[in-house]
């Protein structure tokens, strides 16, 4: 059975409960703050802290007649407190809550994405090691060109995947910053010192320098990240669907019992999964340019970017933890057609093997020119007539005339290309 996938943990990062859970947090980091450095009463904090807490609806209703989040939010919240509520968001502006709560939020998700992504580079790692002499042809623009290994393909995916591990370590940094500095970033009503213990609490870092919002360079760089990330995962679905084609089939996404491809043509199976991968891409990577639209705002803030925000935040994580769980279990459950990759491999006669021959020639005494003229025509005659290029090179004269037959049949030896590529797999192991 194809797995069905559900929001789990990452749609519970991006739930309203959540959100509302993380605003309350940040608002009980603030009392906690603001009493240690004797801004508020020490009891109201204790007070504010023991006795605050949110009901969804309620918060839904106040903000109809408001039209506000974070006032309905501190109006119910406050209805549970009593006199102490008068403490509660002291000096604060509704960004400091919110920009530092989505900092959480974003930090728990990329918690979710990085645990997923080294999953998926250990997938690809052991595939890497398991197909390491699984010969088949290279491809450039299409065409054959040398030849490669299974296991050389999923090694490259390996190290992009560890790349994007780095991307998202670095991503994860950048967004990990609250602030605490009021309406316009200068902490007239509050302080450097409640911001820096803030944040303490909460785990992150503070901003040295904010408007009323946290810069929007962080989250462009968030989203860039995924939209990185998911063009990785299209990448390796791309391959699986170009090397299912009927005229290739070297490769097979998983194919469940009882699936159907067509309804109809029944001999139909399709790369079903891997265009859904490639699809979703799509979208994720569209998420970039608004969120760098959303750095420019109007001076010290505006509120343009947080309509945006709440769509291609929580979409985007969504939707890089959808496909990279849709990838993890194609390349788990991978079809491989070693027998096909051998036919191919030999089409045409070897024509593979044209740039040996080549230098062979040149290494006789030939000018490349010249070599390429012979090799070219021979491999062209193959590849028009459907013939063999090794015959049409043993039959050359000029090359009988340069190598003899068993050194010529030596130069159409995949060992030779592969020689290196153990060297290649083994660098994974040095990616901790």
């Amino acid at each position: 059975m194809i797995p069905r996938y559900t929001l789990k943990e990452m749609g519970k990062v991006w739930e309203e409960e959540n959100k509302f859970n993380k605003w309350l947090e940040v608002e009980k980091a603030v009392c906690k703050a603001q009493a240690e450095l004797g801004i508020i009463p020490k009891e109201a904090a204790e007070d504010i802290i023991a006795k605050a807490r949110f009901d969804i609806e309620e918060i839904k209703e106040i903000e109809d007649r408001t039209h506000h989040d974070v006032i309905a939010f501190l109006t119910n919240v406050s209805s549970y407190i009593g006199d102490s509520s008068k403490y509660l968001h002291y000096g604060l502006t509704s960004s400091d809550v919110g920009d530092t709560a989505l900092s959480l939020q974003i930090v728990e998700a990329m918690d979710i994405i990085e645990r997923k992504t080294r999953k998926l580079f250990g997938v690809l790692k052991d595939k890497a090691k398991t197909y390491a002499h699984t010969v088949m042809v290279g491809r450039t623009h299409g065409i054959h060109a040398e030849p490669i290994t299974l296991g050389f393909k999923f090694c490259v995916w390996a190290f992009e995947v560890a790349r994007n591990l780095n991307r998202l370590k670095q991503a994860r940094e950048t967004i990990a910053y609250g602030k605490i500095s009021g309406a316009v970033g200068t902490y007239a009503n509050t302080s450097p010192q409640v911001e820096k213990r803030v944040c303490e609490i909460l785990n992150l870092k503070p901003s040295p320098a904010s408007t009323q919002i946290l810069q929007r360079d962080r989250h462009a760089e968030v989203i860039s990240t995924l939209a990185i990330c998911g063009a990785t995962l299209e990448k390796i679905a791309l391959e699986v669907r170009n090397l299912q084609r009927t005229d290739v089939k070297e490769l097979e996404e998983p194919f469940a019992p009882g699936q159907k491809g067509s309804s109809a043509m029944p001999h139909k199976k399709n790369p079903i999964i891997c265009e859904r991968i490639c699809g979703l891409s799509r979208l994720l990577r569209s998420y970039v340019v608004s969120a760098i639209e959303n750095i420019a705002l109007w001076h010290e803030r505006d509120i343009s970017h947080s309509s945006v925000e709440r769509v291609i935040i929580p979409d985007s994580f969504i939707l890089l933890d959808y496909i990279l769980e849709k990838t993890i279990y194609v390349l788990e459950n991978l079809n491989v057609i070693e027998s096909n990759m051998r036919r191919n491999l030999m089409k045409y006669g070897g024509i593979i093997f044209s740039q040996r021959v080549l230098l062979e020639l040149v290494n006789k005494g030939l000018s490349r020119e010249e070599a390429y003229s012979i090799v070219q025509k021979a491999a062209l005659k193959a590849w028009s007539e459907e013939g063999s290029f090794k015959e049409n090179i043993a039959s050359d004269e000029r090359v009988n005339s340069l190598i003899a037959p068993k050194n010529l049949e030596e130069l159409f030896d995949v060992k030779y290309h592969l020689r290196y590529i153990d060297e290649i797999i083994r660098r994974l192991d040095d990616i901790e």
